[in-house]
């Protein structure tokens, strides 16, 4: 008998439980590498065959110590980072330890801002006009050609952490002066107006499995930074944007490299022509709860997808998708002034999730009906602004 496929999970927040308990379920090994202070967190402890706790991952010369040592007596077959901050750890571990899965120049073009941007463009994707913080001379001549508002943007935060708006040049040059030499680290990017979407994929073998597209309500920027209710809804396959979009992610996701996995991207429909642009992609799943709209309306957890493609991928196995729903559905997400919202007022028979988490709330509404969602969520969304809104200012840094 083969030994089982070991499984090693890190991750520098407290998610991706499913994942977690479907490799268990696959019959993995399955490890996890989290940070001390995160030692309390509701882990399923039950899936997992031992929890290993580190001061800090940031610290990537310690992590590849400890995970080095953890192979003298255990072959790993498979390192998952189960955060966006994880990505490049799990990159350098493969790389350094010859494990399977992305490197770091592959994980570079779904890390990276300005790497996405510049190998979708070389592909011929519309990209917002975008320039690096490099050349003087080179930002100069952006400037005086693209009109503002422009956006500096990290190259390798998450959302819309750490964005900054910008409407005029010397404001750019004061932001520069502030971030020093650090300012490389960024790029700067024609302001688009226009509605933002999301597309959730599942790839194997280069080739997109599965995707749901989806329309957020405000921009996740302007939730971010100016407070409001997170909204998101799933758009009807046969509705124009949903064809286009799904279209355009398969040439993203070819384009990227990305062979095996999950992916969060993000498009723009902008106001002035009507066409899509490519934003960003990440190779995980996306956050903010959609991975739960997906599941109760397509009938698929992606996390869960994850752990059995990665499981199949080890065994030499083909991955298959389960059967699929085709509801439509929308989330609601807030920050709540009170501790443990109460939602018992909200009582329509399309609410299939509740959100319990501390000063947060969220529904999770789905039909046959797509027009019946749309409804729900546009009235939840002001019923929330009056019960539940809070707004708290805009991170720079992530915090756990």
């Amino acid at each position: 008998m083969s030994d089982p496929v070991t499984i090693l999970a890190i991750s520098s927040y407290f998610k991706g439980e499913a994942f977690l308990r479907q490799c268990k379920r696959e019959d993995c090994r399955v490890f996890l590498l989290t940070e001390e202070k995160l030692a309390h967190e509701n882990w399923p402890r039950e899936s997992l065959d031992d929890l290993f706790l580190m001061p800090d991952l940031s610290r990537l010369q310690d992590v590849i110590h400890a995970v080095s040592y953890l192979f003298r007596s255990t072959v790993i077959d498979r390192i998952i980072p189960l955060d966006e901050y994880d990505v490049e750890t799990a990159a350098a571990l493969r790389e350094h330890l010859r494990l399977p899965g992305p490197g770091q120049t592959a994980t570079r073009f779904f890390r990276d801002k300005l790497a996405m941007r510049m190998k979708a463009q070389a592909a011929g994707i519309l990209v917002p006009d975008f320039t690096p913080v490099f050349n003087y001379d080179r930002l100069r001549e952006y400037l005086g050609r693209v009109p503002p508002p422009w956006l500096l943007k990290p190259r390798t935060e998450a959302g819309a952490m750490g964005i900054k708006r910008i409407y005029e040049a010397e404001e750019l040059w004061r932001w520069l002066d502030q971030l020093g030499d650090r300012q490389s680290y960024f790029l700067l990017e024609h302001y688009v107006p226009g509605d933002i979407f999301h597309v959730d994929s599942i790839i194997w073998d280069g080739e997109v499995r599965f995707a749901s597209a989806q329309k957020y309500g405000q921009p996740p920027m302007t939730v971010a930074h100016e407070g409001g209710i997170f909204t998101t809804r799933t758009l009807p396959a046969e509705a124009p944007d949903a064809q286009a979009l799904l279209a355009l992610n398969a040439q993203v996701v070819e384009a990227l490299g990305i062979q095996r996995g999950v992916a969060h991207a993000e498009y723009i429909k902008a106001h002035a022509d009507d066409r899509l642009y490519f934003l960003e992609c990440a190779a995980r799943v996306g956050g903010a709860h959609i991975a739960d709209l997906i599941e109760a309306s397509r009938g698929l957890n992606l996390w869960a997808e994850w752990a059995r493609l990665e499981t199949a991928s080890a065994r030499g196995q083909t991955y298959q998708l389960p059967a699929l729903k085709k509801l439509h559905g929308g989330l609601l997400v807030s920050l709540a002034r009170q501790e443990h919202p109460d939602t018992s007022a909200y009582t329509d028979p399309e609410i299939v999730w509740r959100l319990d988490k501390k000063h947060h709330v969220g529904l999770i509404v789905v039909s046959e009906d797509h027009d019946r969602v749309t409804h729900l969520l546009e009235d939840y969304t002001r019923r929330f602004v009056t019960d539940f809104l809070a707004v708290q200012p805009p991170k720079d840094r992530p915090t756990n």
